[in-house]
This record gives C-alpha cells, sequence and structure tokens, in this order.
C-alpha cells in the first residue's frame, strides 16, 4: 500500500489531495493561522510521502539543505526585502498626505461627474506602494467626501477605489503574492509587472470602471454618519477627510504645504520605471557598463531602496520632519509584515514538499495525458484556494508551489510564466465573500450588509478575476 503511495502516479496524487483538504480544514474548520496550517500540512505530507526526516528537516548539526529550509529561504531571500520596501514607501505617502492630494487633483481634471473614475484611478496609483487593506483605510474618507458632495451612492465611488487597490495588490509586485508567485516560477519582476499591466489594466477598466456605474444606479449605499466630519472646502490641493482607519490622522498631522501631485507619482514611478528598464536592458543590449548600471538600478531592493529614501528626503526631511520621526513611522509600518512573510514562507515550503515528493511530476504527466493547459489548471487551482479558504495570498502562493514543479525545465520563456504568475493571480481573488477578511472590512467601512457587499464587492472581484484571466489567455496564445 505505502509503495502503491509512494511510487505511482495516482498515489502521489491522492496524497497532494489530501494534504491540500488537511490544509483547507485546518484554515476553513479550526480557524487556525494559514502559516501553522500550512506548515502542518507540509509536514504530513512529507512524511506520507515517504521523504526521509533528514531531507525533511536536517539534521542536528546542519538543516541548511533541508526543505524546510530550502522552502523558507528561497521564497523569503526573495521577496522579504521587496516586501519590507514596499511598506515603508507606503507608508510615507500616507503620512505626507499624498493619497487625498492624488484624490484633490483627479476629481478637479474629471469633475464633478467623473468623480468615479478618479477615485478609480487614485486606487490604482496609490495602491502599486500601499498594501489593500492600508489603501481601504486611508483612501474610504475621501470616497465618503466624494459621495456626500456627488449625492450618489457611496458604492459609485467605492468600488473604483477597491477595483483598483485590489488589482495593484493581485497583479503587480512589490506586494507579496505576484512577488512570491514571481519567485516561485524563476521569472524576473520586471516581466511580472509588465504582464500585470497588460491584464490587469483592462480587468481594472471591466470592475473598476463600467461594474460601479452599472450596480450604483441599483443599490444606494448611504455615507455612515459616524464615518465622515464635514469637510472643509478643499484649498491647494487638499481634499482632507476624517474618519476611521488612518486617512484622517494623515491628513491632521499635515501642517505644512501639501505635497506636489508630480512628486507622489514620481516616487511611485520610480521602481518602477527602474526594474523595467534593467528587464528591457537585459534583452536588448550588449554586455556593457550601462547594462550593468541598469542591471543594478533596476534590481527590485535597489529600485525600492532609490524610491524610498527619495520619499523620505521629498516627503519627509524637506517637509520638516525628523530623521526620528520617519525611523518611528518605519517601525509601525513594518509591524504587520512579519505574518504576511511566515504564511508566504509556508507556502513556498508546502511547494517544495510537493516537488520533493514527485508530485508535480504526477501532475504533469496528468496533465498533459488529459490535454489541460497548464494557464487554465494554474487559474483553476488558484481559484478553489480562493473560495475555499479566502485569502487571496494564501491561494496565489499555494498555487505557485503546486505549478512552480509543473514548469520547471519545460522551456518556458520568461515572459509566458509571467503570464502564468497573473493566471495564477487572477484566480486568487475570485468571489470574495464570507471566508475572506477583506470581504468584512468592505462591509464595515462603507456601511454596506452582507447582501449589498455581495452583490457590489464580490461581484466586482469576480469580474476583475475573470476578465483578467481572460487577457492572460489571450496574450498566452499569442508567445
Amino acid at each position: 500500500m505505502l509503495t502503491w503511495l509512494h511510487d505511482s502516479t495516482a498515489g502521489l496524487l491522492l496524497l497532494c489531495a489530501l494534504a491540500i483538504a488537511v490544509l483547507l480544514v485546518l484554515i476553513i474548520k479550526v480557524k487556525l493561522e494559514p502559516f501553522i496550517a500550512l506548515l502542518i500540512a507540509g509536514f504530513a505530507l512529507a512524511l506520507a510521502a515517504g521523504l526521509p526526516v533528514t531531507e525533511i528537516v536536517g539534521t542536528a548539526l546542519s538543516a541548511s539543505d533541508s526543505v524546510l529550509e530550502k522552502g523558507f529561504g528561497g521564497i523569503l531571500g526573495h521577496i522579504a526585502v521587496i516586501v519590507g520596501l514596499g511598506t515603508v514607501l507606503g507608508a510615507i505617502l500616507e503620512r505626507s498626505g499624498g493619497a487625498d492630494v492624488l484624490v484633490a487633483k483627479l476629481t478637479g481634471l474629471f469633475g464633478e461627474r467623473g468623480a468615479p473614475v478618479a477615485m478609480g484611478l487614485t486606487g490604482l496609483i496609490f495602491g502599486i506602494p500601499v498594501f489593500f487593506d492600508i489603501g481601504i483605510f486611508v483612501l474610504a474618507p475621501l470616497t465618503y467626501i466624494a459621495a456626500r458632495r456627488g449625492g450618489r451612492s457611496l458604492a459609485l465611488y467605492a468600488l473604483p477605489m477597491l477595483a483598483g487597490l485590489s488589482m495593484t495588490h493581485a497583479f503587480l509586485p512589490p506586494h507579496p503574492g505576484p512577488t512570491a508567485a514571481a519567485g516561485l516560477l524563476g521569472v524576473d519582476l520586471g516581466w511580472v509587472i509588465l504582464m500585470g499591466l497588460v491584464c490587469g489594466l483592462p480587468a481594472f477598466a471591466a470592475a473598476g470602471i463600467a461594474w460601479p456605474y452599472v450596480i450604483g444606479r441599483r443599490i444606494h449605499v448611504e455615507v455612515p454618519a459616524e464615518f465622515v466630519r464635514d469637510p472643509q472646502p478643499p484649498t491647494g490641493g487638499d481634499a482632507g477627510g476624517g474618519g476611521v482607519g488612518g486617512g484622517g490622522t494623515a491628513v491632521a498631522e499635515r501642517t505644512t504645504a501639501p505635497v506636489r501631485l508630480a512628486t507622489v507619482l514620481g516616487i511611485v514611478a520610480v521602481p518602477l520605471v527602474l526594474i523595467l528598464g534593467a528587464t528591457f536592458g537585459t534583452v536588448t543590449l550588449e554586455e556593457s557598463r550601462l547594462l550593468s548600471v541598469l542591471t543594478f538600478l533596476g534590481n527590485p531592493a535597489v529600485a525600492l531602496t532609490v524610491s524610498v529614501l527619495l520619499a523620505f528626503w521629498l516627503l519627509g526631511v524637506r517637509r520638516g520632519t525628523t530623521v526620528a520621526e520617519l525611523g518611528s513611522v518605519t517601525a509601525e509600518s513594518l509591524r504587520p509584515v512579519g505574518m504576511i512573510l511566515l504564511v508566504v514562507g509556508a507556502g513556498a515550503f508546502f511547494g517544495k514538499v510537493i516537488s520533493a515528493t514527485g508530485v508535480g511530476a504526477a501532475l504533469a504527466d496528468t496533465m498533459s495525458d488529459a490535454g489541460l493547459p497548464v494557464i487554465l489548471l494554474a487559474y483553476l487551482i488558484s481559484c478553489g484556494l480562493r473560495l475555499a479558504q479566502g485569502s487571496a495570498t494564501v491561494a496565489l502562493v499555494t498555487t505557485g508551489g503546486i505549478v512552480g514543479p509543473l514548469v520547471e525545465g519545460a522551456g518556458y520563456s520568461p515572459a509566458q510564466l509571467a503570464v502564468l504568475a497573473i493566471a495564477i493571480a487572477s484566480g486568487s481573488i475570485i468571489a470574495s465573500h464570507v471566508n475572506d477578511g477583506g470581504f468584512w472590512i468592505i462591509s464595515r467601512y462603507f456601511g454596506m450588509t452582507v447582501k449589498q457587499t455581495l452583490a457590489t464587492w464580490t461581484v466586482l472581484e469576480t469580474i476583475l478575476s475573470v476578465v483578467g484571466f481572460a487577457m492572460t489567455a489571450v496574450v498566452w496564445a499569442f508567445l
């Protein structure tokens, strides 16, 4: 019996299915932290598949070659610095008041009727360096103000902003999910950024622009009275606003002139431009000093360090903030990062176990026999994990760990691997519902009932997922 489980394709696939089932039960039913659940499922699969203990955890004298340390170390060495720097950059942009300046400028550009589009672009731009939930806390008070001024449903203003935040969080580095997927699939972040924009922007247009105008007419959501103060008219680009979640704090603390929109956009654009420059330089340039410079500056850690230093100076020191105050903001912003990194590391360990047991190779053979395209398989696995346990990051990282062994050594180009990462990302955001913490944050912050949240936010995420995957399928066909 054990020989059949360890050596046959059916046995290895059964072990993998049971391990994933254990993982989902621990997260959904037992309510265990995903970090612990991923470790338990990984250890259980490794032992059940007959891996030697020394291969799983090493020996008392050395564990550097173990599946455990390679799984954690490989991915965390790739993303820890990037996620940390991205978090710090987002915190500085938040505390400087860059978000409300961005809203004021975009609202002025698009006018009152185009305010929902302005809110969507705000979420899209501000979401690049800021985590999804932090973006909600910062931008929610500004949507309240826009909705009160416009006199229309809050959903019409909130949904575009949420779509922008969700798209960038799922599709673009330096967010943990796409960054981890890039590491698990072995593809350069520049390609992931490029394909994330190519596939994500049409999805954002459908979910964040078209859908809110449809549902905003049918579902009227009042601005929660307790969440907003009567704002002063904006002056000098200050859209201001109080309320929960930190948005009001960021505005209240700003006593100097508002930052310039060009400064905010420039700081956000710097790491993207540097990373893409290195990617295209590698493809188009011969070995030279210029290529060396582009490669160094385009390393994601270096690019984000440059952006953070610019933010420290332009949004901090130059505007009267002391280095000690910047240090305090940095320390505070990094506190939530630990659990994110632990979940990502545990997900990578789980994927490493799948690779070591040979499940990946068995799954590849089965997929080949069934004729199921790898991009569709990746999307469906990611969708299933998202629907079952709620977390987009867990779904993305776990799917990356499962799919990684399938594409290893299969001759896929960097562009194809990046598209595959975006397909996984698309599946990881489908149909947010009651098992997703983000669902309840949105319901609470925007005063919607469960039924309203399902009809607005859940559908939005599904549109974002389906259109994003459709775009990856189109791009995949041309590669």
